[in-house]
């Protein structure tokens, strides 16, 4: 099976007849006849199901450890008890805690803010 990463869609060639049809079960990946391959959005649920089916290659499994990182941050600031904000977000009233997770959630997941770069300090700045 020959596997390739373009941006953020994953590219399957050259899989035999057992991988394509669990591949395709999984309903993440389409076929395209015209050029005799899977392709699909290459998120974290797909590339763990690959990773449990055949070795990823370099790039690939890079992509899937860096997806890991980010969900995991975003899921340590989703049961944080009193998270601090990881900006100086411009606004006049003090946020609330569900206000300042889900503002850090999201400066996580769009990639201002590193996922290995949460201290309290503000240092991240517009």
């Amino acid at each position: 099976m020959k596997m390739a990463l373009q941006g953020n869609t994953l590219r399957i060639k050259d899989a035999d007849n057992v991988q394509f049809t669990v591949i395709k079960s999984w309903n993440k990946m389409r076929w395209v006849k015209k050029l005799q391959e899977l392709q699909g959005t290459a998120d974290l649920e797909l590339l763990d199901r690959l990773a449990g089916l055949v070795r990823l290659p370099p790039d690939v499994d890079r992509r899937r450890q860096e997806l890991r990182t980010v969900q995991d941050a975003v899921d340590r600031q989703r049961v944080a008890d009193h998270p601090a904000p990881l900006y100086d977000f411009p606004v006049k009233m003090p946020l609330y805690e569900h206000q300042v997770r889900g503002a850090n959630m999201a400066l996580i997941t769009f990639g201002w803010v590193p996922p290995e770069n949460q201290t309290n300090d503000r240092s991240v700045r517009a």
